[in-house]
């Protein structure tokens, strides 16, 4: 299990916090449509409203405001107001504008791991909300390559790693998401190490897991990471 020769981590709930910004979006966008539609109908609408912009917007907090907006018009047959509107605007530029908190025990693991590993940083999302993210998160001086995508499937990762010459097979991917940082990874024959979030968008969930096996482990907190690391390479 030697053949560990770089360690990729995912970013948003992953490294920091960023499903419960939205999860405080949902909060607040549901209460101020609390007047036109129960919570159940907003919530699904929107996901629906997400889903359908995806290949025109993309992820991240802009792609979701703007889905925001136009499930609000929709849902209130275009009566929303001026003001109400601004306040999902509002509710967008917060997030956009909110301090990046780190998990507990992140800078610790990466700093130890940089000194044994050349790391990588893939994240997706929104360009200047990622680089934002990345620059006020400190951690960027540890990350030997940093990349910023529109999507993870199988194709962008192989894209990747051909471009900087990894060898898939080589590499350990680590990430809250099954279906975006680990199952694609998996595929390639290279190692993944889940540690969920205590929030999953819809979108990222999957019916099932793998069963864990020498490719495949799932941790409960990201400083047990280097201990792994340790195991698998000994």
């Amino acid at each position: 299990m030697s053949r560990i020769t770089t360690i990729a981590f995912d970013a948003d709930d992953t490294l920091w916090h960023n499903e419960n910004l939205f999860e405080e979006h949902h909060r607040k966008y549901c209460k101020l449509l609390a007047a036109y539609h129960d919570e159940e109908t907003v919530e699904r609408t929107l996901f629906r409203t997400e889903m359908r912009n995806l290949e025109l917007y993309g992820y991240g907090v802009k792609s979701f405001t703007l889905s925001s907006i136009e499930t609000a018009i929709e849902l209130t047959k275009g009566s929303i107001s001026a003001e109400e509107l601004r306040n999902i605007l509002d509710f967008g530029k917060n997030m956009l504008a909110h301090p990046v908190e780190l998990l507990e025990g992140v800078e610790e693991t990466i700093a130890a791991l940089s000194q044994d590993y050349p790391l990588m940083l893939i994240t997706k999302g929104d360009l200047r909300d990622q680089e934002r993210k990345i620059t006020k998160s400190g951690l960027a001086p540890y990350f030997k390559h940093i990349e910023v995508v529109s999507e993870k499937k199988r194709e962008d990762y192989a894209r990747l790693f051909r471009q900087h010459g990894l060898n898939p097979t080589k590499l350990l991917m680590v990430g809250n998401s099954l279906k975006s940082d680990i199952l694609p990874i998996l595929e390639q024959g290279g190692l993944g190490v889940h540690i969920p979030y205590h929030l999953t968008w819809e979108h990222e969930r999957v019916a099932t897991a793998p069963n864990e096996n020498d490719n495949f482990h799932e941790l409960a907190s990201i400083k047990h990471l280097p201990a792994l690391v340790a195991a698998l390479t000994s």
